[in-house]
């Protein structure tokens, strides 16, 4: 009980220290507002700046007809993974709506991006150096909104067709209204996408040198309807209070079919052929209430924010599974497998800032609670279960407070320092009903982070930036229940996952306003990676089985991570055209890491280059045609997997606007030369597991946007003073 009052104390100690009105230091934040209709580059397309790099997509051709999952794989330092996992400059990100944290990650996470549209987009921050304001996680991606505040009604209606190996067709309309004080916001949206991926595995055990070869197929659609209202009043010029509201749901149905063939030294031993059948249902019902009170000539800030997030998954798949073996000849076996899962998240976060004294410091101060009551029920059902758990129901319950403070000056004009420190401790449950395994533990770490940026001249500023960060397992990543895969092996959570702590070291040079070099130093000696392990069960004629069973596991050991990266935005023809150009160096020293956790086939030092460039012109031949295009090198190297060979994505794309009915038509082409796939080899204890995935982004689709209504916007985001101030330009 102790471990929760003190939080809420200290929540409400900030509140009552909110309140309190001091200060002096009088300076306005502008607003920006940029014309829909036709595009002036008012920002370079990409920022570089002390802590993030901002990719600025307002009115970009990028944008029509994409949803927001669309334009974050093209956003510079972010990479997708074969497991739709976000990462940035190779690391977990969290990811953040208008400084809202989401309570999704992986598959949810790309699904329910892929409701928001992309016309809504006023840029993407990607925060390397986080203040201690977002949860200490690692890196942040902070999605920024636009914020319409124009009299009157006003939107625009989107209608997307993309085809890839299967039609996907995708629609939105969008809808604002502000008179005076209020301001309401509804999105709507429809998709129906169907995906086709293609995997091949090859799985090699060296205790008795066998060989596993896996190739597989699924198809899966995906119908999703979503709605979001956003409901905002301004009770006078510094008090506002407002509602959002958002429900998405995605229908899905899939089915693969896969085929294995194990040898033993050489030799046949068995081989397998399984189709899957799969349907499921999820849903999720978000709401926050805040209450902002802004005073802008003191630069006094606070945000009071109250919310619940409830997703629901319910998901039945069935296997039918023919087997040829050399001990049991021909078998036929099937197994079903169904879940309900039920997540519900409570909230309560407060955010304060203020200038400190008069010598143009800047304080801010503030803190989350966070609830969480998990439950996972799984049963199995079919005629091959034999010593697998029929059912369970596990439970996952915690409850995370914290609390933090950043402080943030200028010294003569050309020191810039930010430094703060945050306090997050956790307190959580975890549980199963039927087996009875059960887990409590609790813990609390300090992460502080410092920020020093000292500009030489106005051409030349040299950087440096420092953060702890501690990444905690997923939830649903606990869970000990085994369960069937489409390839053939089983799957399960590992109830004894420990959290990763981090510590980075990021410098960064900036010269000309142009060119930027920047260097990062990265540390843990404790991680956790997927692993594959043998496990033993009896089939249901009570005869011993040997099957392989994914699972998180913990890694101990050093990993030592380097970075070189350089980075230049130029522009040309009245700046028309704008070229964004990254291009950077990786060097991990993974030898004390292999060697503790066995992994003698494994590279201890892994080099690699990455590269992506970002170009895009205006109003081309001053006809309001919008090009842009898109090309990325991308390697994929975590913990104990390799990448076997870098993939290149890239997407070209046309837009025409027609300024007198307000339309646009875009036609977009994506990795229409090279067809993703992803190749890599994962190293456990004994075995090598090689992946190669071919991906469906690729193809062509072709848009439809119709506007209405005056079309001007300003950014919205809660955060200002700290972006402005205290190293965060």
């Amino acid at each position: 009980m102790k471990n929760i009052i003190a939080p809420i104390a200290l929540l409400m100690g900030t509140f009552v220290f909110a309140q309190a009105e001091k200060d002096t230091v009088a300076s306005k934040i502008k607003e920006q507002e940029i014309e829909a209709v036709t595009f002036v580059a008012k920002k370079p397309t990409v920022e570089s700046k002390v802590d993030r790099t901002v990719f600025n997509v307002a009115n970009s051709s990028i944008l029509a007809g994409n949803t927001t999952w669309d334009v974050l794989r093209m956003t510079p330092l972010v990479s997708i993974d074969n497991n739709d996992a976000i990462k940035a400059e190779g690391e977990t990100v969290t990811v953040y709506i208008n400084d809202r944290k989401t309570v999704f990650t992986g598959k949810e996470l790309k699904e329910y991006l892929k409701t928001i549209p992309a016309d809504n987009l006023m840029k993407i921050e990607v925060i390397t150096s986080p203040s201690s304001r977002y949860e200490a996680t690692g890196s942040v991606i902070n999605i920024v909104l636009r914020k319409r505040d124009d009299e009157g009604m006003k939107g625009s209606v989107t209608f997307n067709n993309r085809q890839n190996t299967k039609n996907s067709q995708y629609s939105n309309l969008n809808l604002n209204y502000h008179k005076k004080n209020f301001t309401q916001t509804l999105i709507g949206s429809y998709s129906d996408n169907t995906n086709v991926q293609k995997n091949s595995s090859l799985y090699t055990l060296y205790e008795d040198n066998s060989t596993t070869q896996i190739n597989s197929k699924t198809i899966g659609r995906y119908k999703s309807p979503s709605l979001s209202s956003t409901s905002e009043f301004e009770l006078n010029n510094k008090n506002t209070v407002g509602v959002i509201l958002e429900y998405y749901q995605s229908n899905s149905s899939s089915s693969s079919d896969a085929d294995g063939l194990k040898n033993i030294n050489g030799e046949f031993d068995n081989s397998y052929t399984q189709n899957q059948t799969s349907s499921g249902l999820n849903r999720n019902l978000g709401t926050n209430v805040f209450y902002k009170w802004y005073d802008k000539e003191k630069n006094k800030i606070l945000d009071v924010n109250l919310g619940t997030n409830y997703y629901g998954q319910s998901d039945d798949s069935y296997y039918i599974k023919d087997m040829l073996s050399v001990n049991d000849g021909a078998s036929t076996k099937d197994i079903g497998v169904i879940t309900d899962t039920e997540n519900r998240n409570y909230y309560v976060k407060i955010d304060y800032t203020q200038p400190l004294g008069k010598s143009g410091g800047n304080f801010e101060i503030g803190g989350k609670m966070d609830f969480n009551n998990n439950v996972i029920p799984n049963s199995l059902y079919g005629n091959n279960l034999g010593s697998l758990s029929k059912n369970d129901v596990f439970h996952y319950e915690d409850q995370i407070g914290s609390i933090y403070g950043n402080y943030s000056k200028t010294f003569f004009k050309k020191l810039e320092t930010r430094v703060g420190l945050r306090y997050e401790y956790i307190d959580y449950k975890i549980r199963q009903d039927v087996a009875g395994t059960s887990r409590k533990d609790s813990y609390g770490k300090f992460l502080p982070n410092i920020l020093v940026k000292y500009s030489f001249s106005d051409k030349y500023d040299l950087s440096l930036t420092y953060n702890k960060n501690i990444w905690r397992p997923w939830y649903a990543e606990f869970n000990p229940f085994l369960i069937p895969n489409n390839d053939g092996f089983y799957s399960r959570g590992n109830i004894d996952l420990e959290p990763n702590p981090s510590d980075r070291v990021y410098m960064k040079l900036g010269i000309l306003k142009k060119y930027f070099i920047s260097a990062r130093y990265m540390f843990t000696d404790q991680d956790y990676w997927t692993d594959y392990v043998q496990g033993d069960i009896k089939n249901s004629e009570g005869k011993d089985q040997k099957i392989t069973i994914t699972q998180p596991s913990n890694f101990a050991g050093k990993v030592h991570k380097y970075y070189v990266y350089a980075n230049t935005n130029q522009t040309f023809f009245k700046n028309k055209f704008t070229v964004n150009l990254g291009l950077g160096w990786y060097y991990i020293d993974n030898s004390d890491f292999n060697q503790k956790n066995k992994l003698d086939q494994a590279n201890s030092y892994i080099s690699y280059l990455s590269a992506s460039t970002n170009l895009s012109y205006t109003n081309l031949f001053n006809k309001n045609i919008n090009l842009s295009a898109w090309v990325e090198v991308s390697n994929q190297n975590n913990g104990n997997s390799t990448t076997n060979k870098p993939n290149v994505f890239h997407n070209i794309s046309a837009t025409k606007i027609f300024p007198k009915t307000q339309m646009e038509v875009s036609l977009q082409l994506m990795n229409i030369f090279q067809r993703p796939n992803y190749d890599a080899t994962t190293y456990t204890q004994g075995a090598t597991f090689r992946n190669a995935s071919k991906w469906d982004w690729y193809g062509a689709s072709i848009s439809f946007v119709k506007r209405f209504g005056n079309q001007k916007v300003k950014e919205n985001t809660k955060t200002d003073v700290e972006k402005n101030s205290g190293g965060g330009k």
